[in-house]
Protein backbone atom coordinates (compact mmCIF):
# COMPACT_ATOMS: atom_id res chain seq x y z
CA UNK A 1 0.00 0.00 0.00
CA UNK A 2 3.01 2.30 0.31
CA UNK A 3 4.81 1.80 -2.98
CA UNK A 4 6.05 4.95 -4.72
CA UNK A 5 8.00 8.11 -3.98
CA UNK A 6 7.70 9.62 -0.51
CA UNK A 7 9.43 12.76 0.71
CA UNK A 8 10.98 12.75 4.16
CA UNK A 9 9.90 16.34 4.55
CA UNK A 10 11.90 18.85 6.57
CA UNK A 11 10.47 20.75 9.51
CA UNK A 12 10.95 24.42 8.55
CA UNK A 13 11.88 26.85 11.31
CA UNK A 14 11.69 30.62 11.22
CA UNK A 15 14.67 32.82 12.05
CA UNK A 16 13.84 32.60 15.74
CA UNK A 17 13.90 28.82 15.65
CA UNK A 18 10.15 28.29 15.92
CA UNK A 19 8.32 25.80 13.70
CA UNK A 20 6.99 27.64 10.64
CA UNK A 21 3.70 25.86 10.05
CA UNK A 22 2.71 28.15 7.18
CA UNK A 23 5.94 27.31 5.37
CA UNK A 24 5.34 23.62 6.02
CA UNK A 25 1.99 23.89 4.24
CA UNK A 26 3.71 25.65 1.31
CA UNK A 27 6.30 22.88 1.04
CA UNK A 28 3.59 20.23 1.01
CA UNK A 29 1.81 22.02 -1.84
CA UNK A 30 5.05 21.88 -3.85
CA UNK A 31 5.27 18.14 -3.21
CA UNK A 32 1.70 17.56 -4.34
CA UNK A 33 2.24 19.59 -7.51
CA UNK A 34 5.39 17.61 -8.35
CA UNK A 35 3.63 14.24 -8.32
CA UNK A 36 5.04 12.81 -5.10
CA UNK A 37 3.00 9.92 -3.71
CA UNK A 38 3.33 10.90 -0.07
CA UNK A 39 5.24 12.67 2.66
CA UNK A 40 6.84 11.54 5.90
CA UNK A 41 6.79 14.34 8.48
CA UNK A 42 8.79 14.28 11.72
CA UNK A 43 11.27 11.63 10.74
CA UNK A 44 15.05 12.04 10.85
CA UNK A 45 14.89 14.72 8.16
CA UNK A 46 12.13 16.46 10.12
CA UNK A 47 14.46 16.87 13.13
CA UNK A 48 12.18 14.86 15.41
CA UNK A 49 14.75 14.65 18.25
CA UNK A 50 14.52 18.40 18.91
CA UNK A 51 10.75 18.84 18.60
CA UNK A 52 8.79 18.71 21.83
CA UNK A 53 5.66 16.54 22.04
CA UNK A 54 3.23 19.35 21.29
CA UNK A 55 5.26 20.47 18.25
CA UNK A 56 5.60 16.88 17.06
CA UNK A 57 1.84 16.38 17.16
CA UNK A 58 1.07 19.73 15.55
CA UNK A 59 3.48 19.08 12.67
CA UNK A 60 1.74 15.75 12.03
CA UNK A 61 -1.69 17.35 12.23
CA UNK A 62 -0.66 20.22 9.94
CA UNK A 63 0.79 17.81 7.38
CA UNK A 64 -2.35 15.68 7.31
CA UNK A 65 -4.61 18.70 6.88
CA UNK A 66 -2.38 20.19 4.17
CA UNK A 67 -2.18 16.91 2.27
CA UNK A 68 -5.99 16.73 2.41
CA UNK A 69 -6.09 13.20 1.06
CA UNK A 70 -4.27 14.11 -2.15
CA UNK A 71 -1.11 12.31 -1.09
CA UNK A 72 -0.43 9.86 1.72
CA UNK A 73 1.03 10.87 5.06
CA UNK A 74 3.24 8.42 6.94
CA UNK A 75 3.79 10.08 10.31
CA UNK A 76 7.11 9.67 12.09
CA UNK A 77 5.97 8.46 15.51
CA UNK A 78 8.81 6.19 16.58
CA UNK A 79 10.74 6.46 19.83
CA UNK A 80 13.17 4.54 21.99
CA UNK A 81 10.40 4.35 24.60
CA UNK A 82 7.53 2.07 23.62
CA UNK A 83 5.02 4.12 25.62
CA UNK A 84 6.01 7.29 23.76
CA UNK A 85 5.79 5.54 20.39
CA UNK A 86 2.35 4.24 21.33
CA UNK A 87 1.14 7.69 22.42
CA UNK A 88 2.36 9.41 19.26
CA UNK A 89 1.03 6.67 17.01
CA UNK A 90 -2.41 6.80 18.64
CA UNK A 91 -2.42 10.55 18.03
CA UNK A 92 -1.42 10.12 14.38
CA UNK A 93 -4.12 7.50 13.87
CA UNK A 94 -6.74 9.81 15.35
CA UNK A 95 -5.51 12.72 13.22
CA UNK A 96 -6.00 10.71 10.03
CA UNK A 97 -2.51 9.58 9.07
CA UNK A 98 -2.23 6.83 6.47
CA UNK A 99 0.60 5.11 8.28
CA UNK A 100 3.37 5.43 10.84
CA UNK A 101 7.14 5.26 10.42
CA UNK A 102 8.65 3.40 13.36
CA UNK A 103 12.38 3.84 13.82
CA UNK A 104 14.37 1.13 15.56
CA UNK A 105 14.60 2.08 19.25
CA UNK A 106 17.96 3.78 19.68
CA UNK A 107 20.55 4.01 22.44
CA UNK A 108 18.95 1.50 24.82
CA UNK A 109 19.67 -1.29 22.28
CA UNK A 110 16.91 -3.83 22.95
CA UNK A 111 17.25 -7.48 22.05
CA UNK A 112 15.55 -8.83 18.94
CA UNK A 113 12.74 -10.13 21.18
CA UNK A 114 12.41 -6.62 22.61
CA UNK A 115 12.22 -5.18 19.09
CA UNK A 116 9.55 -7.69 18.15
CA UNK A 117 7.44 -6.82 21.19
CA UNK A 118 7.96 -3.05 20.70
CA UNK A 119 6.90 -2.98 17.05
CA UNK A 120 4.05 -5.43 17.66
CA UNK A 121 2.62 -3.31 20.47
CA UNK A 122 2.66 -0.22 18.25
CA UNK A 123 1.13 -2.14 15.34
CA UNK A 124 -1.67 -3.39 17.59
CA UNK A 125 -3.03 0.20 17.59
CA UNK A 126 -4.24 -0.50 14.06
CA UNK A 127 -2.39 2.10 11.99
CA UNK A 128 -0.30 0.57 9.17
CA UNK A 129 3.35 0.50 10.22
CA UNK A 130 6.54 1.08 8.23
CA UNK A 131 9.51 -0.39 10.09
CA UNK A 132 12.63 1.80 9.85
CA UNK A 133 15.95 -0.02 9.78
CA UNK A 134 18.85 2.44 10.12
CA UNK A 135 21.62 0.81 12.18
CA UNK A 136 24.09 3.63 11.55
CA UNK A 137 21.99 5.94 13.72
CA UNK A 138 20.34 3.48 16.07
CA UNK A 139 23.21 1.20 17.02
CA UNK A 140 21.49 -2.03 15.96
CA UNK A 141 19.55 -3.46 13.07
CA UNK A 142 16.26 -5.26 12.84
CA UNK A 143 17.50 -8.78 12.10
CA UNK A 144 16.04 -10.45 9.02
CA UNK A 145 14.47 -13.14 11.16
CA UNK A 146 12.73 -10.43 13.19
CA UNK A 147 11.54 -8.68 10.02
CA UNK A 148 10.06 -11.97 8.75
CA UNK A 149 8.40 -12.57 12.12
CA UNK A 150 6.94 -9.05 12.20
CA UNK A 151 5.73 -9.38 8.61
CA UNK A 152 3.08 -11.79 9.86
CA UNK A 153 1.38 -8.95 11.78
CA UNK A 154 -1.54 -7.67 9.65
CA UNK A 155 -0.72 -4.01 10.35
CA UNK A 156 3.01 -4.10 9.60
CA UNK A 157 2.98 -3.12 5.95
CA UNK A 158 6.49 -2.09 4.93
CA UNK A 159 10.10 -1.57 5.91
CA UNK A 160 12.31 1.41 5.14
CA UNK A 161 15.83 0.12 4.51
CA UNK A 162 18.63 2.58 5.28
CA UNK A 163 21.39 0.10 6.03
CA UNK A 164 23.07 0.53 2.64
CA UNK A 165 22.56 -3.11 1.72
CA UNK A 166 20.99 -4.12 -1.58
CA UNK A 167 21.54 -7.74 -0.57
CA UNK A 168 19.33 -7.24 2.47
CA UNK A 169 16.58 -5.80 0.26
CA UNK A 170 16.74 -8.90 -1.94
CA UNK A 171 16.43 -11.17 1.09
CA UNK A 172 13.44 -9.27 2.50
CA UNK A 173 11.69 -9.16 -0.87
CA UNK A 174 12.22 -12.88 -1.30
CA UNK A 175 11.39 -13.86 2.26
CA UNK A 176 8.11 -12.08 3.05
CA UNK A 177 5.37 -9.89 1.63
CA UNK A 178 6.43 -6.56 3.13
CA UNK A 179 6.80 -3.57 0.82
CA UNK A 180 10.44 -2.43 0.88
CA UNK A 181 11.24 1.27 0.57
CA UNK A 182 14.74 2.60 0.07
CA UNK A 183 16.03 4.91 2.76
CA UNK A 184 19.14 5.88 0.79
CA UNK A 185 18.65 8.17 -2.21
CA UNK A 186 21.80 7.01 -4.05
CA UNK A 187 20.66 3.38 -3.72
CA UNK A 188 17.00 3.81 -4.66
CA UNK A 189 17.30 2.45 -8.19
CA UNK A 190 19.60 -0.48 -7.27
CA UNK A 191 17.25 -1.37 -4.43
CA UNK A 192 14.24 -1.24 -6.74
CA UNK A 193 16.01 -3.56 -9.17
CA UNK A 194 16.51 -5.90 -6.18
CA UNK A 195 12.85 -5.77 -5.18
CA UNK A 196 12.10 -2.49 -3.41
CA UNK A 197 8.92 -0.63 -4.38
CA UNK A 198 9.96 2.97 -3.84
CA UNK A 199 11.80 5.39 -1.60
CA UNK A 200 11.44 7.67 1.38
CA UNK A 201 13.64 10.39 -0.03
CA UNK A 202 15.63 13.28 1.38
CA UNK A 203 16.54 14.71 -2.04
CA UNK A 204 12.86 14.98 -2.99
CA UNK A 205 12.66 18.08 -0.80
CA UNK A 206 14.48 19.95 -3.60
CA UNK A 207 13.89 17.66 -6.59
CA UNK A 208 10.49 15.99 -6.07
CA UNK A 209 9.71 15.74 -9.77
CA UNK A 210 13.01 13.95 -10.47
CA UNK A 211 12.61 11.47 -7.61
CA UNK A 212 8.97 10.80 -8.45
CA UNK A 213 9.82 10.36 -12.12
CA UNK A 214 12.64 7.90 -11.43
CA UNK A 215 10.53 5.80 -9.08
CA UNK A 216 7.47 5.80 -11.30
CA UNK A 217 9.51 4.81 -14.36
CA UNK A 218 11.02 1.93 -12.38
CA UNK A 219 7.63 0.76 -11.09
CA UNK A 220 6.35 0.74 -14.67
CA UNK A 221 9.33 -1.28 -15.88
CA UNK A 222 10.82 1.63 -17.82
CA UNK A 223 14.29 0.89 -16.53
CA UNK A 224 16.22 2.90 -19.13
CA UNK A 225 14.30 6.07 -18.29
CA UNK A 226 14.72 5.41 -14.56
CA UNK A 227 18.46 4.84 -15.02
CA UNK A 228 18.82 8.08 -16.96
CA UNK A 229 17.31 10.05 -14.08
CA UNK A 230 19.43 8.13 -11.56
CA UNK A 231 22.60 9.11 -13.41
CA UNK A 232 21.51 12.72 -13.88
CA UNK A 233 20.74 13.29 -10.20
CA UNK A 234 23.18 10.89 -8.55
CA UNK A 235 25.57 13.66 -7.49
CA UNK A 236 22.64 15.48 -5.85
CA UNK A 237 21.60 12.29 -4.06
CA UNK A 238 25.12 11.88 -2.71
CA UNK A 239 25.40 15.56 -1.73
CA UNK A 240 22.47 15.16 0.65
CA UNK A 241 24.83 13.26 2.92
CA UNK A 242 27.93 15.47 2.79
CA UNK A 243 27.18 16.07 6.46
CA UNK A 244 24.62 14.72 8.89
CA UNK A 245 21.08 14.72 7.52
CA UNK A 246 19.16 17.10 7.51
CA UNK A 247 21.93 19.71 7.45
CA UNK A 248 22.69 19.50 3.69
CA UNK A 249 19.07 19.35 2.57
CA UNK A 250 18.09 22.36 4.67
CA UNK A 251 21.10 24.25 3.31
CA UNK A 252 20.12 23.28 -0.25
CA UNK A 253 16.54 24.36 0.29
CA UNK A 254 17.69 27.69 1.68
CA UNK A 255 19.95 28.18 -1.35
CA UNK A 256 16.86 27.60 -3.51
CA UNK A 257 14.85 30.13 -1.51
CA UNK A 258 12.46 27.53 -0.11
CA UNK A 259 13.11 27.91 3.63
CA UNK A 260 15.16 29.77 6.20
CA UNK A 261 18.38 27.92 6.97
CA UNK A 262 17.62 27.36 10.63
CA UNK A 263 18.49 24.31 12.68
CA UNK A 264 18.06 23.40 16.30
CA UNK A 265 21.15 22.62 18.31
CA UNK A 266 23.11 20.41 18.35
CA UNK A 267 22.72 20.59 14.55
CA UNK A 268 24.42 23.59 12.98
CA UNK A 269 25.45 25.05 9.61
CA UNK A 270 27.63 23.22 7.09
CA UNK A 271 31.36 23.75 6.91
CA UNK A 272 32.42 26.24 4.19
CA UNK A 273 34.05 23.53 2.08
CA UNK A 274 31.00 21.28 2.04
CA UNK A 275 28.71 24.25 1.45
CA UNK A 276 30.72 25.09 -1.66
CA UNK A 277 30.46 21.49 -2.90
CA UNK A 278 26.72 21.51 -2.30
CA UNK A 279 26.18 24.81 -4.10
CA UNK A 280 28.14 23.54 -7.11
CA UNK A 281 26.10 20.34 -7.21
CA UNK A 282 22.83 22.25 -7.08
CA UNK A 283 23.95 24.49 -9.89
CA UNK A 284 24.91 21.52 -12.07
CA UNK A 285 21.89 19.32 -11.40
CA UNK A 286 19.00 21.74 -10.89
CA UNK A 287 19.49 24.12 -13.77
CA UNK A 288 16.27 25.83 -14.90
Amino acid sequence: MFEGAYTAIVTPFDRKGQVDYGKLRELIELQVAAGIDGIVPVGTTGESPTLDFSEHKLVIETAIKAAAGRIKVIAGTGANSTSEAVELTRFAAGAGADGSLQVTPYYNKPTQEGLYRHFSMVADIGLPIVLYNIPGRCGLEIALETVFRLARHPKIAAVKEAAGSVTRVSRIAGGCDLTVLSGDDPLTLPMMIAGASGVISVAANVAPDAVAGMVHHALAGRWAEAAALHRKYFSLFEAMFLETNPIPIKAAMAMRGLIEETYRMPLCEMTPGNREKLAKTLQETLRP
